[in-house]
């Protein structure tokens, strides 16, 4: 079954109303190099983070240019996985791996899917995304599922997908690639960092339920 992460989230109404609307796992954006509603500080993640309940992950999504930046980090907000929407190079992202006790979930530009595969020994996941110049994500982009599946087919970490996901695309995104998981931020918001509570409740039905029916 593909789970779903619902991604910057900034105010505990959307916390409480993501995790009724069935997500998996829930993002908190941490310190970020690039202009974004979505980025909250240390505390206010700390904070949302404790909100949360049992079953349900808490994913810290932060851009750092050291593995210490990022170390530092989890063990402030202590979250449950660490998304690195950096570009670390692998041998930082397996220095990093081994100095926190959270797995790590490494962005890919969907531009390069490829590049995935120099991550597979160091990461636990990996994270597909659409990224403007600045490497990040929230973009509202689709990419190309097609080229996502083919290039990552026997990649030998899960593969989360994200880019441009809606309500009403999930479905036909999930049905190209299936992937472990689908990630969204902007395709279920009502404004910049506000989530639409609606949105979030239609694009979990949506991703789940299709497959289901593929497994039918």
């Amino acid at each position: 079954m593909t789970r779903v992460k619902v991604c910057g989230l900034t105010r505990e109404e959307d916390v409480d109303a993501a995790v009724d609307a069935g997500a998996d796992a829930l993002g908190f954006v941490v310190d970020v190099p690039v202009d974004t509603p979505r980025e909250i500080t240390v505390k206010r993640a700390a904070e949302l983070v404790a909100r949360v309940p049992p079953f349900v992950t808490t994913v810290l999504v932060t851009m750092p240019t050291r593995p210490d930046e990022a170390i530092e980090l989890v063990h402030e907000v202590e979250p449950d996985v660490l998304q690195v929407h950096s570009d670390l190079a692998p041998g930082d992202v397996a220095y990093l791996r081994s100095s926190v006790d959270v797995p790590i979930l490494k962005h890919v530009d969907a531009a390069t899917p490829a590049v995935a595969r120099r991550y597979a020994d160091v990461a636990d996941a990996v994270l597909v995304d659409s990224v403007d110049e600045d490497g990040a994500g929230g973009t509202g982009r689709t990419h190309d599922w097609e080229r996502t599946r083919d290039v990552l087919a026997d990649i030998d970490v899960p593969v989360v997908l994200a880019g441009g996901l809606t309500p009403e695309n999930v479905a036909e995104a999930v049905a190209t690639v299936e992937p472990f998981a689908v990630d969204v931020a902007s395709g279920v918001e009502a404004s910049g960092g506000v989530k639409d509570h609606d949105a979030m409740r239609r694009f979990v039905v949506a991703a789940t339920e299709r497959q289901r029916s593929l497994h039918a």
